[in-house]
């Protein structure tokens, strides 16, 4: 056995796989705005890895800590009645603040998975 995972149906044979480009937004502050952030302030996640904040922005880490963990699913198709495929919104943790963020898939690219592991 040598170790390598069968084919997925319907991949290319090549290895190529798709993923999202992804832009994650504010899309409101319901509560007092504490982070600095507000509506319309962004990242985008492109690629398999690849963070990026506009020159001269921030985001705050707490925020970031919520929606983390989500990107990875939200880059690939997912089955139509997946509930993070029809959802979108994430909130940040902090209570009083109640900023919601919203993850927009912008594109796609495809990669090598070969290149990548």
């Amino acid at each position: 056995m040598s170790g390598d995972a069968a084919p997925v149906e319907g991949a290319p044979a090549d290895g190529d796989m798709e993923l999202y480009d992804l832009c994650v937004v504010v899309d409101r502050v319901e509560g007092r705005p504490v982070c600095g952030l507000g509506p319309g302030d962004r990242f985008t996640v492109t690629g398999s890895n690849e963070l990026r904040i506009p020159e001269g922005r921030h985001f705050c880490m707490y925020a970031l800590g919520a929606v983390l963990p989500l990107l990875a699913a939200k880059q690939r198709r997912l089955p139509a009645g997946d509930w993070l495929e029809r959802d979108s919104e994430v909130a940040c943790p902090d209570p009083d603040e109640r900023l919601i963020m919203r993850i927009e898939r912008t594109g796609t690219a495809r990669l090598r998975s070969a290149d990548l592991t």
